[in-house]
């Protein structure tokens, strides 16, 4: 553990926590304030135990806030968009609210991968997209999504779509969030039909699932709101505070027949209990097919509600977790399969 703090390892956030005797604070794995020497740390599994051992959270790393949550006045700022994406927040209107825009710029490409402008832009065209589709005007949607001139709405809306207003009738789209849980922020993407991502923002896959749905789908994927987000965050929350062991918002699985097949395997595990891969292929009816099993599991774009943090290795150990080894023995943990 102290080798993991030494080099920042962020594989282990969530497993630890370093309280250092000699300043009294405890810290993250992955804190960038200097490191202590060895004789002079212990280690916690939670954070109440340091607190209780009378250690106080280091301000730089701010081990009691969710793994890279979003700050409190970014996140008003996203719902004031959610309730009404026709806003248009400038420099001007961030520096009356006492926030700095470039602080503003580098949190957005940091989380989002665009700019905030972009950002309000994106969430704009996704609402004025889904008026058109439901039978709006085209001008009529342009006034009402902000826009002070026609020609300025279909620039910005042919950028995004690849065609203007009038010929996007067969265009699809697939609204995409940033949600906060306790084990870190994720992704959720959602269609009419269902949540078809939900992903842990830190995966190495998850630029290739984006792709790949957006391809499968034949669909821009664009920031936005769904009513199906709504249901999952509400269900998440009930889930990680312990009152709810089964998801009832709709899914859409993206990926082959066979993938699917293997998906719906998992949904059959039940909380509280854990399966080996080989139990999995026994169900699917082809003992042989371990790996393909195993391949397909990994595929899947949908964690927790699709849980495939209940397949374990046949010798018990906690193996193939694309959101990472400590939040699958995490989410083990809650649901009271494992025990540490």
């Amino acid at each position: 553990m102290y080798n993991a703090s030494f080099n920042k390892d962020a594989s282990f956030e969530g497993v630890f926590w370093m309280g250092v005797k000699t300043t009294g604070i405890f810290c993250r794995p992955t804190c960038t304030a200097r490191k202590p020497k060895p004789e002079n740390v212990e280690f916690f599994s939670n954070t109440k135990d340091a607190i209780l051992k009378g250690y106080r959270p280091c301000k730089v790393c701010k081990p009691l806030e969710k793994l890279n949550e979003t700050p409190k006045y970014i996140q008003e700022i996203i719902t004031e968009l959610a309730e009404n994406p026709s806003l248009k927040f400038k420099d001007y209107d961030l520096v009356k609210r006492g926030i700095e825009p470039a602080t503003m710029r580098r949190w957005f490409l940091k989380n989002h991968g665009i700019t905030f402008q972009a950002y309000q832009r994106m969430f704009r065209i996704n609402s004025a997209f889904k008026k058109i589709q439901q039978g709006e005007t085209v001008t009529e949607t342009a006034l009402e999504s902000g826009y002070e001139s026609l020609s300025g709405f279909t620039e910005s809306f042919n950028n995004v779509f690849g065609v203007s207003p009038k010929n996007s009738k067969n265009q699809k789209v697939i609204d995409l969030k940033r949600i906060e849980t306790p084990l870190g922020t994720m992704y959720a993407a959602a269609t009419d039909e269902g949540i078809c991502m939900l992903e842990f923002t830190d995966r190495k896959m998850l630029e290739t699932e984006l792709k790949h749905l957006s391809k499968s789908l034949n669909a821009n994927i664009i920031q936005g709101e769904n009513s199906h987000f709504k249901i999952l965050e509400e269900q998440l929350t009930e889930y990680f505070e312990g009152k709810r062991k089964e998801f009832t918002v709709p899914l859409h699985f993206v990926g082959s027949d066979f993938q699917k097949s293997v998906w719906e395997i998992l949904m059959k595990i039940p909380f509280g209990e854990t399966w080996s891969y080989a139990k999995q292929s026994e169900i699917l009816g082809d003992s042989k097919k371990v790996r393909a099993v195993a391949n397909a599991n990994g595929m899947n774009k949908i964690s927790i509600l699709v849980p495939c943090h209940r397949v374990i290795g046949s010798d018990g150990n906690l193996i193939g977790y694309g959101g990472g080894i400590w939040r699958k023995q995490k989410l083990l943990e809650l649901e009271g399969a494992i025990l540490f």
